[in-house]
């Protein structure tokens, strides 16, 4: 073989080689991307001395959260997030969750990941990054406004959210939030429901001079007929206050007025909320258009099924349905009014929560309303930078909204 063979050969190798090491640092440099973008794992705390009190778990177990620390010029700014899950109305129901992930802390992951408004990453959440953030798990079915002493030793049950409520805010006080510059209660879901209802207990529960906002993601359930024409919705959560006892600790803007499970719906409520909050949500809620708008029970013939799977299969006679039920929400979102301390982002999308999710959080595509996306309409708000109360257009007018598809195996009614 002679020496100009022996030079092709080598640099055939060498330039193979090259090629192979760019192939592998550039799906590192992907793979590091992806987990920054999908969060960091945070590790469980379970509130132990909670027992004692009686602040618990559907099962009597102790509650929990995740806590991600802050740094820097974050260290006194504090994020309370409220895990979600829906409800329980009955001991039937709330048997069902008891041993599971949303009735036990003993059925919980010891790890969840953070990203979104959770993430540590300045890149991805520049207004928030460097917070402490908290998520605080949702084990009592209540959105933590449950309290009843007695327990009933065949199905030992405890309803005890508001306890639960009282005990984490206790325990994060006594870790350093007592020393809180800024504080943010959020929540998505039935928690967005629980950030709503406990927006003024919470700044009352934090030093006067903290600065104090509310975040509801997904939050804003409204009282609507479904597509039987019958009211549900009314009747369940009037079923879910009575079973946790949870009148006692509802606003008392509201119960001195109209009977407590009404109070439950955050139209009745929002007026009277004196803390600045800013809501997030879809005019398209998946969950209420699966649950409230067209639940299996109104639905026999499961004619709603794939519709509520993937928007891109619903009829045109459903569109309209939906765009009636748009129109139901953004009246009842009406009494938001337009005060200065309150904000919100209504978008066009069929999605629920957003705010925890990388993708519709702040990224090159997530979705935008005045050209703004979430994590910017929210920071705006909370530093004052300037106000952010927009609705978006009527689906399908947005092509930057991130539709919700459910897998096909899965429960459409939650």
């Amino acid at each position: 073989m002679t020496r100009l063979e022996d030079n092709i050969k080598f640099s055939l190798f060498y330039v193979m080689e090259i090629t192979r090491i760019g192939q592998w640092l550039s799906l590192l440099i992907c793979v590091l991307l992806l987990l920054q973008t999908e969060g960091v794992p945070v590790g469980i705390t379970f509130v132990e001395n909670a027992v004692a009190k009686g602040a618990v778990c559907l099962d009597g177990s102790p509650p929990a959260y995740h806590f991600h620390k802050g740094s820097g010029a974050g260290i006194n700014n504090w994020i309370v997030h409220f895990e979600g899950g829906g409800w329980c109305n009955n001991v039937t129901t709330c048997l069902s969750r008891r041993d599971t992930r949303l009735g036990s802390s003993k059925k919980m992951d010891t790890s969840l990941s953070f990203s979104g408004f959770f993430s540590n990453s300045k890149k991805f959440n520049p207004d928030f990054y460097d917070w402490n953030r908290i998520k605080v798990r949702y084990c009592d079915g209540s959105s933590f406004t449950g309290d009843v002493e007695a327990v009933d030793p065949k199905t030992n049950l405890h309803f005890r959210g508001a306890r639960v409520f009282a005990v984490v805010v206790e325990d994060l006080l006594a870790k350093g939030m007592k020393n809180a510059q800024n504080a943010i209660i959020s929540g998505c879901s039935a928690g967005g429901l629980a950030s709503i209802l406990n927006c003024d207990r919470f700044k009352s529960l934090l030093p006067a001079t903290t600065k104090v906002k509310c975040l509801a993601d997904a939050g804003f359930f409204i009282n609507v007929k479904d597509v039987s024409g019958a009211q549900r919705i009314e009747e369940f959560y009037s079923q879910v206050v009575q079973t946790h006892g949870s009148a006692k600790n509802l606003p008392t803007s509201c119960t001195s007025r109209l009977r407590p499970g009404l109070c439950f719906f955050p139209q009745n409520v929002v007026s009277q909320i004196s803390t600045p909050i800013f809501f997030v949500n879809a005019a398209y809620d998946s969950w209420q258009i699966k649950n409230i708008l067209a639940p299996g029970a109104a639905d026999p013939r499961g004619q709603w099924r794939e519709c509520k799977l993937d928007i891109k299969n619903c009829s045109p006679n459903q569109l309209s349905v939906m765009q009636g039920f748009r129109t139901d929400f953004l009246r009842a979102f009406s009494v938001v009014g337009n005060a200065a301390s309150k904000g919100h982002f209504i978008d066009g999308c069929y999605a629920h929560c957003q705010t925890g999710i990388q993708e519709t959080w702040l990224r090159n595509d997530s979705p935008v309303v005045a050209k703004t996306s979430i994590a910017k309409a929210v920071g705006d708000w909370f530093y004052d930078r300037r106000p952010f109360r927009e609705i978006d257009c009527a689906y399908p007018c947005n092509p930057t909204c991130h539709n919700r598809i459910f897998d096909q195996n899965e429960r459409p009614d939650v």
